[in-house]
């Protein structure tokens, strides 16, 4: 299901439908701590907002979870956490980020899930976990990718549970 990248904050995993898509949410949920940021980078229709939904769906949210593409964020409160999605897919300048006042939520109390953040770049917080999803066939390759101590320790805790990922 993947091929590991020598770099030990980094793996490289296949996910060959969203139905892997989705267990690696299942998976990834719990592992996610309040305070972290979590970018998630890739083309249109690569599986950002499908992993977003598993995650969520995984903490036990049962509504529905839309990309948020036109609202900027979408807000999840979850057992006392404040889980929010935003998309700045629509953002023409980085500074939107800024006069938005999305710096706001940005909090040790939530867990931000942020697609698109190049559009944002030098404003949006720094990722603690970074997840590339490039199309491959019917699947995706995902790289995720440490930036931090605790992005480190989420990435060794997905490694150490996730079939073959430690290869």
């Amino acid at each position: 299901m993947h091929s590991s990248d020598d770099n030990q904050s980094a793996v490289r995993l296949h996910l060959a439908d969203d139905a892997a898509t989705a267990e690696l949410g299942r998976h990834l949920a719990p592992l996610l701590a309040p305070g972290m940021v979590v970018w998630l980078d890739g083309d249109l229709g690569a599986g950002k907002t499908c992993l977003v939904r598993a995650l969520l769906r995984a903490l036990g949210h049962v509504g529905p979870v839309k990309s948020p593409t036109y609202t900027l964020v979408e807000i999840y409160v979850i057992s006392r956490i404040y889980w929010y999605h935003f998309d700045f897919y629509r953002f023409n300048f980085p500074e939107e980020f800024v006069d938005a006042g999305l710096s706001e939520y940005f909090r040790d109390d939530a867990v931000c899930l942020v697609e698109w953040p190049q559009k944002a770049a030098g404003q949006v917080p720094a990722a603690d976990l970074v997840l590339v999803f490039h199309i491959c066939g019917n699947g995706r390759m995902l790289d995720v990718v440490a930036s931090t101590e605790e992005g480190q320790k989420c990435l060794n805790a997905l490694k150490s549970g996730w079939p073959d990922a430690g290869d």
